[in-house]
C-alpha cells in the first residue's frame, strides 16, 4: 500500500479499516487452527484494490480453536478505534446449513433499528466486512472443504474495549448498542476523507426513512440540537445532524423522499446559505459580514453603521451591535432568504423551514411559516 496521500500540499498517512482488522484475523485465526502453526503476518486483499499485510497479535492456538488480534491504524484519519485490537476466533462445530459462519462476540454492538445494512437484532458487521471475512477463508481452505472434516468453520469476531470505545462514536445514534461496528466499503481509510463523514450522516437520514419518518430536522452539530431541544422543545427522533454538508444533506433528503425539512442554526453558518453557499466550511467559503453588510445596505443601513459591521470579526459580533439598532428585522430576512434558497436548491416540492440563533441558543430569526411546520413535529 502506497502508505501516504498528500491532501492540499499536506503529506497523510492512510490506514485501514475496523473491516480488514476482522478479516485479517479471520484469515489468520482460521490459518493457524488448521495448521496448528503460530504466524506473525498476514495478507489480504482489500475492495480498493491495495493488498495489506498486517502483523498478527495475541495468538492463542488450542486443539479446538484458534484466537488472534489485529491492530486498527487509522493513519492520519484517526477516530476512536484507532490502535485498538480486533479479534477472530476460529472453531469447528456441527455442520449448520453454511460452511463458514460470521458472527459478533464482545464488543461488537448490536442493531436495534431498522435503516442500516445489518438486520435488527444482529451485530454490527456490515456486508462489505462480512464478504471480506469469507473470502479471505476461503483462500486458507483454498476449495477444499474436506479440511473441514464434514463440520463448519465458526468465527466470532469481537473487540474486549469495543463497548467502552464505542461511547465515543456516533453508534448510540443509530442505535448500535454494546459495542463497535465493523466498518468499511474500500478497506483502506483515507485520510480526511469527507466522503465517509458524508456517508455517515447520511446513514442517519436513511435510518429516519426506514423507520417511517417522513419530514426532518437538519441542524449542523451540538449547538442546533441543543435549540432544537431546549427552546423549540420538539422530539429529538427527527433531528439529524448535517455538519458543514448542507447541500449534500438537502439533496441526501430529496432523494430519501422527505418533503418537509426544518433547518435551525447558528448565524454564522446560515447567513452563508442564505447567500447560496451550501457548504459552509470557512476553508470553502466565508463572506459573512460581506452577506451580512449587503443585506443591510438594502435595509437603507447608512455607511458608518456598515463600516462597524464590517470592522466584526463574528457573526456574534455583528449581532451585538444590530441587536442595538432599527436593523433587527436582518435575521427573518436572512431566514427567508435561507428558505428560498434552499428549496430554489432542491428544485422540486419540498418544503424548508428555517430558524436562526444566537451562541446562547436563543432565537434571533425565523422563516415565515417556520412555527407552522414546528406544530407538526410537537
Amino acid at each position: 500500500m502506497e502508505k501516504y496521500v498528500y491532501i492540499e500540499g499536506k503529506k497523510y498517512r492512510r490506514g485501514y479499516t475496523t473491516g480488514s482488522c476482522a478479516a485479517a484475523a479471520s484469515k489468520a485465526s482460521v490459518h493457524m487452527l488448521l495448521t496448528k502453526e503460530s504466524i506473525g503476518s498476514i495478507n489480504i486483499d482489500t475492495p480498493k484494490g491495495i493488498p495489506l499485510t498486517l502483523e498478527v497479535k495475541n495468538v492463542e492456538i488450542k486443539n479446538n480453536y484458534s484466537i488472534c488480534s489485529i491492530e486498527k491504524d487509522g493513519g492520519d484519519d484517526i477516530d476512536a478505534t484507532h490502535a485498538m485490537d480486533i479479534f477472530a476466533k476460529a472453531e469447528l462445530v456441527n455442520r449448520e446449513a453454511e460452511d463458514i459462519i460470521v458472527i459478533g462476540g464482545v464488543g461488537i454492538g448490536i442493531v436495534t433499528k431498522k435503516g442500516l445494512s445489518v438486520e435488527v437484532g444482529k451485530h454490527a458487521i456490515n456486508p462489505v466486512p462480512m464478504k471480506m471475512i469469507k473470502s479471505e477463508v476461503r483462500k486458507v481452505l483454498g476449495g477444499k472443504n474436506n479440511l473441514l472434516n464434514n463440520k463448519s468453520l465458526k468465527i466470532t469476531i469481537f473487540a474486549p474495549k469495543g463497548e467502552e470505545v464505542a461511547k465515543k462514536t456516533f453508534n448510540s445514534k443509530l442505535g448500535i448498542v454494546g459495542g463497535i461496528s465493523i466498518l468499511g466499503t474500500t478497506g483502506i481509510v483515507e485520510p480526511m476523507s469527507e466522503e465517509g463523514w458524508k456517508k455517515s450522516l447520511s446513514i442517519e437520514l436513511e435510518m429516519k426513512k426506514a423507520q417511517g419518518v417522513n419530514k426532518i430536522i437538519l441542524v449542523p452539530g451540538n449547538h442546533g440540537e441543543e435549540f432544537i431541544r431546549y427552546y423549540l422543545k420538539i422530539d429529538m427522533s427527527n433531528c439529524v445532524r448535517m455538519s458543514n454538508f448542507i447541500g449534500y444533506m438537502l439533496n441526501e433528503a430529496k432523494r430519501l423522499g422527505f418533503k418537509k425539512i426544518l433547518m435551525a442554526g447558528h448565524i454564522g453558518k446560515f447567513i452563508k446559505i442564505s447567500a447560496g453557499i451550501f457548504n459552509t466550511h470557512s476553508k470553502v467559503c466565508d463572506a459573512r459580514n460581506e452577506i451580512m453588510i449587503a443585506n443591510l445596505a438594502l435595509m437603507g443601513a447608512d455607511l458608518d453603521f456598515l463600516k462597524e459591521i464590517n470592522e466584526c470579526v463574528t457573526a456574534e459580533g455583528a449581532v451585538e451591535i444590530i441587536d442595538k439598532s432599527k436593523y433587527t428585522e436582518i435575521y427573518n430576512v436572512l431566514c427567508n432568504k435561507c428558505k428560498e434558497r434552499a428549496e430554489e436548491y432542491l428544485n422540486e416540492d419540498i418544503q424548508v423551514e428555517v430558524y436562526m440563533f444566537r451562541m446562547d441558543k436563543s432565537l434571533l430569526g425565523k422563516s415565515k411559516n417556520a412555527d407552522l411546520l414546528m406544530e407538526d413535529f410537537r
